[in-house]
């Protein structure tokens, strides 16, 4: 781990080179150990170390110097070396060892004040007074304080390698580093053929960043999940286990989310399968023996210590949209198109989707039960807010779509379509698996032919009213947030009285009905590509996304339309609106496949849903890599208004699904 420090001085009338602070971190996690070997009064020149896992290893940091062939340059050396109760201390360590005396004197230009570690001071002992003893791992600090521009080297050097021609640094390390490099421009062009399109360097740059962000993002993560069961009282920590997964945001969202994971394997499948079929793996695995898998990865303090205590207990009746199935198909396709796949592959993939099977099947069948609908073949998400009148819209996080609109009033008669239209998706990549493993796939079949059978469909969910395929609930439009009234008896101070809340006032009752909110929800029949190309509804859809008043922008598609009353309306007073109105990179990429899909099969909507497919892949791969170029970040949502990225950033999970947009690769 690193971190980076600058600290202001006193200026001098000439421009003094800046001044940085680099800290490099090295920890052992409970197990395994640590040797911190300083040389010259102060410099920690390099760590040796033991662990389970690595065997024995050296850690070497090199010194600064001014360029590759440059001999070393000026710096100034502090070490930390202590011990640490767990990972997410790290950081409160170090703050807690921190010094404002020290100088840094190069032999010409002045002298500065810097800050940098020293000795740790523990903030108190009431920690360690719990009775809990928690295992300490060593923990040993290396900062460097130097001008810029400066370039040093870390080695890391492992004690199972028996035969070393030479260290991989300086010259050698170029070399070979030039050879990873060429070969991944290769590689990169093989996949996605960005030059071949014609595309500016520009362009290619981002798409590169997009990819090795995602690659880069991925993680081993270990330990339990905590989950609050309908046979506990209490949560439970479930068993450890580990996930090998990509993350949504590495400093944001540094864990695994179900949902985001099938589209970042999307990508990455195109990329190495074999990486996907060792996360889908590790996914499968975590599932209980239900069929249930938590849909947000917390799995250790480091984990817990970024997540807010609300969030942290996962529910077992909670789902989350199976878009692992999404991948799978990919992983199916490459099977099938048998001519261009070469036989070694189709065994891999065979192999594996014989081992998940069983697996696949437990899922499949918690969906198909525990998110039953009302009505036959209808489904509900659970988990969704119950303390209605603090809510403006009782989220419906476990739909992935956290506080877009739904039945103002959640009951048991609800019917959510976006559920609908994944389980008709997933019963049928089920009948795939199951027919390429000569396994039964009849009720599989069954399932898809009754859920895509486009009346059933309308019958459903599709209002004649709203023209639209709708959730169906019990619903009422008429509801505002408004501060409560809090009675103050004449001649008492205010404020020991409680603060005024922003609760939801219902201005009409509520009543079983389709729910009249438009955006990406209503959409998914057509995104997962469940309607015939020759469906009327097509139309509807088409000219809806078309409408700027609705749901078209110059950026990309926004998630709630602009003339919806819930449009940009905050859900509580500390909710800003997420999926009411900001633009969503994997929906918008859903759409762009889905227009593809239909501008190429036969059917009296082609043209129009050719023409819309241009126009929206334009204007998704223009505004991501405007905003990359005037950031430098991916984002996780851009603005309807003006395009601006916002949320968490960098965001190179299902964002980066732009280099798909680009390569036109669906």
């Amino acid at each position: 781990s690193m971190s980076l420090f600058w600290a202001d001085f006193p200026q001098s009338s000439t421009p003094q080179a800046p001044m940085i602070s680099l800290l490099f971190y090295v920890a052992t996690d409970s197990q395994g150990s640590l040797q911190a070997h300083v040389e010259e009064k102060n410099r920690l020149g390099s760590v040796t170390g033991f662990s389970e896992e690595l065997g024995h290893f050296k850690l070497t940091f090199r010194k600064p110097a001014a360029g590759e062939t440059a001999g070393a340059k000026y710096a100034s050396y502090n070490h930390l070396k202590t011990v640490s109760p767990g990972l997410d201390k790290l950081t409160d360590i170090v703050k807690n060892s921190l010094d404002g005396r020290f100088i840094y004197n190069p032999p010409s230009g002045e002298k500065r004040y810097y800050i940098a570690v020293d000795t740790y001071k523990p903030p108190s002992l009431q920690q360690q007074q719990r009775g809990e003893t928690k295992k300490e791992g060593d923990f040993a600090v290396h900062q460097v304080t130097v001008q810029t521009p400066f370039q040093m080297e870390v080695l890391f050097e492992s004690g199972s390698f028996r035969d070393r021609p030479n260290q991989l640094v300086g010259e050698v390390m170029t070399e070979e580093l030039e050879k990873r490099k060429s070969a991944f421009e290769v590689k990169f062009e093989e996949t996605f053929g960005l030059q071949r399109q014609g595309y500016a360097p520009a362009l290619i740059k981002f798409g590169k960043a997009a990819l090795s962000n995602m690659l880069g993002g991925m993680g081993y993560f270990y330990g339990q999940s905590v989950v609050q069961s309908v046979y506990n009282e209490y949560p439970l920590a479930y068993p450890e286990g580990p996930l090998f997964t990509a993350v949504p945001s590495r400093s944001f969202f540094p864990r695994g989310f179900l949902w985001d994971e099938g589209f970042h394997q999307l990508l990455i499948s195109k990329w190495d399968p074999q990486i996907t079929r060792e996360s889908l793996a590790h996914w499968l695995d975590l599932m209980n023996v239900e069929g249930w898998i938590p849909r947000e990865q917390i799995l250790d303090d480091e984990a817990r210590s970024k997540v807010p205590a609300e969030f942290i207990v996962q529910r077992n009746e909670n789902a989350n949209p199976p878009t692992l199935f999404l991948a799978l198909q990919k992983l199916l396709e490459r099977v099938s198109g048998v001519s261009e796949a070469d036989g070694q592959a189709q065994e891999h993939t065979n192999a594996f989707l014989r081992r998940l099977f069983p697996r696949l099947q437990t899922w499949f069948e918690w969906y198909n039960t525990t998110q039953a609908g009302p009505l036959p073949n209808s489904y509900r998400w659970r988990g969704r807010d119950k303390d209605t009148n603090l809510f403006l819209n009782p989220k419906t996080l476990t739909s992935g779509l956290d506080d877009y609109p739904r039945a103002s009033h959640p009951s048991q008669d609800e019917r959510h379509v976006d559920l609908y239209c994944w389980m008709a998706l997933a019963s049928g990549i089920m009948a795939d698996v199951a027919k390429l493993l000569g396994e039964p796939h009849q009720e599989y079949e069954r399932i898809y032919q009754v859920l895509s059978d486009n009346s059933l469909l309308s019958e459903l969910h599709w209002s004649e009213q709203l023209k639209a395929f709708s959730d169906y609930g019990n619903h009422t439009q008429a509801v505002v947030l408004q501060r409560e009234k809090v009675y103050v008896p004449p001649g008492q101070p205010r404020h020991q009285f409680p603060v005024a809340r922003l609760v939801r006032s219902v201005r009409k009752a509520p009543k079983l009905q389709y729910v009249n909110a438009l955006g990406y929800v209503n959409l998914f029949p057509f995104l997962l590509q469940i309607l015939t190309p020759d469906s009327p509804k097509l139309e509807h859809i088409l000219k809806d996304m078309r409408d700027e008043q609705k749901l078209w922008t110059p950026y990309g598609l926004r998630s709630l339309s602009k003339s919806d009353p819930l449009y940009m309306k905050r859900n509580t007073e500390h909710d800003a609106p997420y999926w009411r109105g900001p633009i969503w990179i994997n929906i918008n990429y859903l759409a762009i496949r889905a227009l593809h899909y239909y501008a190429n099969s036969k059917g009296p909507y082609r043209e129009k849903a050719a023409a819309l497919y241009q126009d929206l892949r334009k204007n998704i791969i223009e505004n991501v890599n405007r905003q990359y170029m005037e950031t430098g970040y991916i984002w996780e949502q851009y603005s309807d208004i003006t395009g601006r990225g916002q949320g968490s950033h960098p965001f190179t999970g299902w964002s980066a699904l732009s280099l798909l947009i680009m390569a036109e690769q669906y």
